[in-house]
């Protein structure tokens, strides 16, 4: 199954990757978590992330091999993410491994129309991911 978390890009440096995502309630992995108060399931923010980190990284779409999750550490999450929600996804580049993954920052906010600042945004998720290519001939 193939699905895209980023509805779009609001700001890209060769560093950083701001990016939105409007959630729906006829997302299908809504349906099951939780019946009667459906919530964005934490690995689906991790797959935003991801997703966000793999377009920074690639934006050209020029990569010779895909880049995978290889990684995922100190990981927290807050805020209950609710259809009908949209949430800000922010990537920085952190750092280029001698192995060819690459390490990252970043944290997925709840946008809430009342808040004065970005900063002030509450958390959904946070933590820090590595990507790393693909090897050829190899499926991850």
């Amino acid at each position: 199954m193939h699905f895209t978390l980023i509805d779009r890009i609001l700001e890209r440096t060769d560093s950083t990757l701001i990016a939105i995502k409007h959630v729906s309630s006829a997302e299908e992995y809504l349906q099951d978590h939780f019946p009667g108060f459906p919530v964005l399931p934490g690995v689906m923010m991790l797959e935003a992330m991801t997703q966000a980190a793999r377009s920074l990284v690639d934006h050209d779409n020029t990569a010779e091999q895909p880049w995978v999750l290889g990684q995922a550490k100190a990981l927290k999450y807050g805020a209950f993410v609710r259809p009908g929600a949209t949430i800000r996804i922010t990537m920085n580049l952190h750092k280029r491994n001698d192995d060819g993954s690459i390490d990252f920052k970043g944290d997925v906010r709840l946008i809430e129309p009342e808040t004065d600042s970005t900063n002030d945004l509450p958390v959904a998720c946070s933590g820090r991911i590595t990507l790393r290519p693909t090897t050829a001939g190899v499926h991850s």
